[in-house]
């Protein structure tokens, strides 16, 4: 019994953080968001907004084999892009590479998510600070919501250097915005979804704080200031990348 707290029972949206948080909500909720905003969501929402299906793949040396196995081009990390292979996570270079009728996309944070939410064969979106309030309108209006039909929002989070997940503020605030276009929902936000949205309310220029933040400064110095900016235009998507049979694609 006291294990089933922990799913956030009695609310219409839920709220919780990485590969863990994931697993619970999955187990009770109708429908799960996954939100990475730096990067995974904003270049799959990028990406499909383009024509292309993406496969959600777990970070590592596997996914240029499954996507032979699949006939799929595989997506290679930022700094390994050269002209012949521009495929990558960075939502600056996907909105300028080729367009391919499938890409395997891996990270080690919302991709890992989405392939292991995929498994549980509920809808998965893939939310971002750009997508946010359709995605909160599309799934109001497909009856998600409800105590019965609960929605789970996860932040996919970072990761510290020996694994551990480490919250960021970049994510937090993406699904926070998700939250608040589902805040009127008619089972209402767990305690945990409404602190989370909470951090939104008190933040007054979302794209600064995510610029100024560890994740947005960490890409910033590393050269990649263009996948920040794309990722910080709030509310400027109407795409909504749905997870079906392991495959991100247009709702």
């Amino acid at each position: 019994m006291a294990a089933a707290v922990f799913a956030q029972p009695g609310s219409g949206v839920r709220f919780d953080w990485g590969l863990a948080g994931a697993a619970e909500l999955g187990r009770v909720c109708a429908a799960l968001v996954v939100v990475d905003v730096l990067s995974f969501t904003t270049t799959v929402e990028v990406a499909v907004g383009r024509g292309m299906r993406v496969h959600p793949f777990p970070w590592g040396e596997q996914a240029a084999t499954y996507a032979r196995r699949v006939g799929a081009v595989a997506a290679t990390g930022r700094r390994q892009v050269t002209r012949e292979h521009p495929w990558s996570l960075s939502p600056a270079a996907l909105s300028r590479a080729p367009v391919v009728p499938d890409l395997v996309l891996p990270s080690p944070n919302g991709s890992a998510i989405s392939a292991a939410a995929s498994a549980t064969g509920l809808p998965v979106v893939a939310a971002n600070l750009r997508n946010a309030r359709t995605v909160g309108r599309w799934l109001s209006s497909q009856g998600y919501g409800s105590t019965t039909a609960p929605i789970g929002v996860v932040a996919a989070g970072e990761r510290w250097p020996d694994g551990s997940l480490r919250p960021s503020v970049e994510d937090q605030l993406g699904a926070a915005s998700v939250l608040d276009a589902l805040s009127g929902a008619p089972g209402g936000l767990s305690v945990e979804a409404a602190m989370a949205l909470a951090a939104l309310a008190s933040t007054p220029d979302v794209p600064a704080a995510i610029r100024g933040c560890v994740s947005g400064r960490e890409l910033i110095e590393g050269g990649f200031a263009e996948d920040v900016e794309i990722a910080v235009r709030v509310d400027t998507s109407d795409v909504i990348p749905l997870l079906r049979q392991g495959v991100f694609s247009a709702a």
